[in-house]
Order: structure tokens, then sequence, then C-alpha cells
């Protein structure tokens, strides 16, 4: 009898192994797109992530939706393919799009200085104004030209030691007009998420509302996107169907920004305040609200969000570009990535938060894709490349697109 116990063991054994490194997938499978599904489980094993969910639009139309993994490792809650998750600087897409449209309306110019909409902040009353804020357009806010680098001095939207934290948008900028610039405007390109956080004061101001408020009036409501909004610093606050954010094994707590709290705090929940983020790093998302988002951007999915000229003032190239080589060239429009390679041209955005990784494409062609992740990646690689690659693999692969349409009609 003990033998046979014995041999029972072994032969579970392996079998415990296997099933300890698959990837429980939930949603409606797509015979014709499992390349996505063999795709994102390899990626996720790779960078050992705890759970992710991933949507493709092809022309207007949602043709996948999936959850992998865990929302919830701990309590071992599997990810449901309409999880929100934090989307972090994918929101910049979001903020542009609301920006270009009070410029369709006529409230707001690229050339516009950003001063004029700083006076309520202390731009007037600041004796040590560098004189060069005044050279500050809309415009470079928009492409990272403004003068902020946060390589030079440090990214004021992530510094709990600012004076008394955590400090709102209005503080933080505040305190940013009491410093130098690290560079002339116009300059060269630094990417600055402190860029962002002021055209949201810009979009509230030509709105007349809360940043979220018009947000969710100028692009969120007329493209159908209902489930959107603005994500909570404390675990204790997250969203009906927010996922949970995990770090790695052994990670180190952090002290809390929010004063009179003693107790540490894992970094995706209080080591950052996550509300003074939002028109830079702070929306929640489903992937399917993102790529319902980029396809309703040129009218892929009616009604379309922005006019033409805006579309092209988004591809207008920056100079000189992010990156350039003999076969790519990467430069950054307003709010976007813009790429050309031989036979593809597509726009992107990535993003990273503590416990969060994201990323949108959105091609010439048609194709939308969104790949949302509740985790740090701790697997060896260029993360963000490889999730770029990888993508476009499974897409690639792909014989024929389904003619379905997974999102509800609209009557």
């Amino acid at each position: 009898m003990r033998w046979i116990l014995i041999l029972a063991a072994l032969l579970a054994f392996p079998a415990f192994l296997i099933a300890e490194d698959e990837i429980s997938i939930t949603g409606r499978e797509v015979a014709e797109l499992q390349s996505f599904d063999r795709r994102i489980e390899e990626f996720m094993q790779k960078y050992e992530l705890p759970g992710a969910t991933a949507a493709v639009a092809k022309d207007g139309r949602l043709v996948y939706e999936r959850g992998f993994g865990w929302a919830d490792r701990k309590n071992e809650i599997p990810m449901p393919p309409d999880a929100l998750l934090r989307i972090a600087s994918v929101s910049k897409p979001i903020t542009s799009a609301a920006f270009l449209r009070l410029v369709e309306l006529g409230r707001l110019k690229l050339d516009e200085p950003i001063l004029p909409y700083l006076k309520k902040f202390g731009a007037d009353e600041e004796q040590n104004l560098d004189p060069r804020w005044k050279n500050i357009t809309l415009e470079q806010l928009l492409r990272h030209t403004a003068g902020f680098d946060r390589g030079k001095s440090f990214d004021p939207m992530f510094i709990p030691q600012l004076p008394k934290p955590p400090l709102d948008q209005a503080g933080v900028i505040r305190h940013m007009l009491g410093r130098p610039l690290d560079y002339d405007p116009g300059a060269r390109y630094v990417y600055a998420n402190f860029d962002y956080c002021m055209i949201g004061r810009v979009i509230e101001a030509a709105a007349g509302k809360n940043y979220e408020e018009a947000v969710r009036e100028l692009v969120l409501q007329p493209a159908g996107i209902t489930r959107m909004k603005l994500g909570k610093t404390r675990l204790a606050d997250r969203a009906e169907g927010e996922a949970i954010y995990h770090v790695r094994k052994g990670d180190r707590r952090f002290r809390s920004v929010f004063p009179g709290e003693k107790e540490r705090v894992e970094e995706p929940y209080g080591q950052f305040y996550l509300e003074a983020l939002d028109a830079h790093g702070g929306w929640l998302a489903t992937a399917s609200d993102l790529v319902r988002f980029a396809s309703a951007l040129d009218g892929r999915r009616p009604p379309r969000l922005l006019k033409p000229e805006s579309i092209a003032k988004i591809e207008s190239l920056s100079d000189p570009p992010i990156f350039m080589n003999k076969d790519k060239e990467r430069h950054y429009g307003l709010g976007w990535v813009i790429v050309a390679e031989p036979g593809r041209k597509y726009w992107y955005h990535d993003g990273l938060l503590a416990g969060t990784r994201t990323m949108l494409i959105r091609s010439s062609d048609g194709l939308a894709m969104a790949a949302l992740f509740n985790g740090q990646s701790t697997g060896k690689g260029n993360f963000y490349r490889d999730l770029d690659r990888m993508l476009w693999k499974a897409a690639d692969e792909v014989k024929s697109w389904p003619k379905g349409d997974i999102w509800p009609q609209e009557k």
C-alpha cells in the first residue's frame, strides 16, 4: 500500500508543475485569433506577469476581448476580460483628444502660451519665475518640448518629498513655477509627465468644468465609453471591477504619501498620489474601452471624434525624431508616438506605474490593439519593445479577420 501511495504521488507531481505553469483565459474564444492567445500567454510567462486583459478591433469592430491569469493572485480570482485597470500614460492620448476637440470648437489654439492659464496658481506673483516660461506654448507641452527634463532635475508628479504631500495638481504647479526650466522651450524632445498635468488644467479652463467631466463630455460619451473613470490611490478605494496590482515578491514597502499614516504601504497603493496624475496617468479603463477610443478617433467606428485636420496634426512629425535608423523612425505627435517602418505606419503609447504595464496601438489600416497588465515585469528583456513586437506578430499571423462584432449594436 505504501508503494502505491508513493507511486501515485510521483505520478501526480509533474501534473502539478504543469498546472502551475498554465495561465487561465477568460472571455469568448475566437478561432481565427488564437495567435493572440498563444503569444500573450508566452509573453506573460517570459515576464512572469500575474494577469492581463487584451482587446483587438478591426475596422471599427471589436473582434477579440480576453482576460489572462489573475485579477487577484492572492485570492485566486481570475482576470475577467472586462476588468478595469490603471492605464498609466496611455491616459495621454485621451487628454490629447479632449484638447483637440476644444481646438476644433474654437476654445483653444495650439500656439497659445501656457502662462495665462497658470495665473490662478500664482504665475504673476512668483518672484523667481524663469523668464523662459513665457515662451512655452500649448503645442510644446503636448509634444514634450516645453523645457522640463526629469533626467536633469526630477519628475514632480512622483516626488512625495515635495512640501506637504500629497500635492494635488495645483500644488505641483505652484512648486514648479518657482524652479528654473531644464532647457529652452522648443529646443528638444524630453518626455515629461508634468507637461500633461498643465494640459489638464488648460482643458478645465477652456471647458469650464473639471478635467474628468470635460473628458467624459468631449471624448468618452461621444465614443460610447461608459466605464472609464479616474483611479484612486488607496486599495480600499479601488473601483468596482478594478483588478489588484501586484509587485515583485519581496519588494519593500514605502512611507505613505498621506500625512499621519505611519503604516508602510505597497508601492501601488500609496507610494505615489494617483489622484494628481489625472491627465497624464490617472485613468482606469478596460482593454476594449481603449480600442474603442482608438477606433473612434478617425471614425473607423462612428461617430468620428476628430476632424481630418486634427488627425493630420497628431501625425505631423517632430523634429528631430525620437529615434531613427535606416528601417524605422519614431516621432512624438500630439499625445502619441508615431512609428514609420517598411510596410507599416502606426501610432502607439505605453504606460508604466508600479504594478501596471500598458500599451495601446492604432494603425492606419484599421487595426487597434490594447494590452493591460496588473504586475511588475520580472523576466529579462526589453519589455515594451517585446510587447510591441508580440502584438504585431500575433496580428500578422491572423489569416482572416472575423466579420462579427463583440460590441453590442448601438441603437
